[in-house]
């Protein structure tokens, strides 16, 4: 018979490219996780025990809940491959989830520190030119089964006839999320999504997005934006691409630098459910009111890794296809002074703007 792996076991014993291998996050990354949640995940309760009566240390219980989290195989697999019931899997993990919420959300935060964004505008600008870009946003799917006879069935119901709940991100150039937001279901849109968003809110208000201005030219300012594709709305804070067929050499080249720049955005969601493997393929009927929040901690845990600069994250590949069978939304709705602003931030990309000295 094979013999089962104890939880704890690769983490305690192991040798690091075993524990890389199976974790894939450094020993150094596991251990700032564990002493993260510390406090909060051995208060209650404190007699979590294997099959065989061993009791799960810290560790042990971490190791549980990263294994589910980022194979996103079901709780009775788990639970057989580390020797332990598959309950307690789910009491392990949510516990983790909870502990995580309470002590990690400073992980995801938007800058408030002026030279934190200057360092952001400028990555961003690195990557096609363009100027005082603040962020990339895109949406994904989290795809679950749902019974047709569930009164539901049709709200959870997508345009590609999935049910599934949708992750709105904001992200830097780094990959890392700024901003994020989950719970709403698949059958909204993109930009109706982003609409019911605090974030959305923060920005018509005047509280994000209000930084400085970049000068296009004598008397034309560029406002601090974040890019996103079609599927969202035109705004002066969100710029778009340029749509249909007819566009002019300098509009067509402002959307060949904007895909470039948004496509940020698209990677960091491949790589979020290429690496947090429970949000990545299709859910066995998971509970809608805990699914958000596992979703924000799968965020936190990507960001965590970012932050501490854990090389064993390159080894993923990064691919930006994180909703392959979803088509291209197109938005509802265009702002004339967003219209006027994308023109001319195109026209300077393009050295046509005229310089308008007095």
């Amino acid at each position: 018979m094979e013999k089962r792996q104890k939880a704890g076991t690769s983490v305690e014993e192991g040798n690091t490219v075993t524990f890389e291998s199976l974790f894939k996050l450094s020993r150094k990354t596991f251990n700032y996780i564990c002493s993260l949640v510390k406090d909060a995940m051995m208060s209650k309760p404190t007699n979590i025990t294997d099959l065989s009566g061993k009791f799960l240390s810290l560790d042990d219980r971490v190791a549980v809940a990263l294994r589910r989290l980022s194979s996103g195989d079901s709780l009775s697999i788990v639970g057989e491959s580390l020797g332990i019931h598959q309950s307690t899997v789910s009491q392990i993990t949510w516990r983790f989830v909870e502990a995580m919420e309470e002590r990690g959300l400073h992980h995801i935060h938007w800058p408030t520190n002026q030279d934190d964004m200057k360092d952001i505008k400028s990555k961003f600008e690195n990557i096609r030119g363009l100027p005082n870009c603040c962020g990339a946003v895109d949406t994904t799917h989290i795809m679950f089964c749902l019974s047709t006879a569930d009164p539901l069935s049709k709200v959870w119901s997508d345009l590609e006839k999935n049910h599934s709940m949708i992750l709105q991100a904001i992200v830097d150039p780094d990959m890392r999320f700024l901003d994020v937001l989950a719970g709403w279901p698949g059958s909204l849109s993109d930009s109706e999504v982003l609409k019911s968003s605090r974030f959305f809110e923060l920005a018509e208000e005047g509280k994000r997005l209000s930084g400085e201005k970049f000068n296009l030219s004598n008397d034309t300012e560029l406002r601090e934006y974040i890019v996103g594709d079609s599927g969202f709305p035109l705004l002066p804070w969100l710029l778009t691409p340029y749509t249909g067929r007819e566009l002019s050499d300098h509009q067509a080249d402002y959307n060949k630098r904007h895909f470039a720049t948004r496509k940020v955005a698209q990677r960091a969601l491949a790589r979020l459910k290429d690496k947090w493997k429970i949000i990545q393929g299709v859910m066995w009927r998971p509970d809608k009111q805990k699914l958000p929040r596992i979703i924000l901690v799968c965020c936190l845990l990507h960001n965590i890794l970012i932050d501490l600069d854990d090389g064993v994250q390159d080894e993923v590949p990064v691919t930006h296809h994180h909703d392959p069978d979803y088509g291209q939304q197109v938005g509802d709705s265009t702002n004339k002074s967003a219209s006027i602003q994308r023109e001319k931030l195109a026209l300077y990309l393009a050295n046509k703007l005229p310089p308008n000295v007095p």
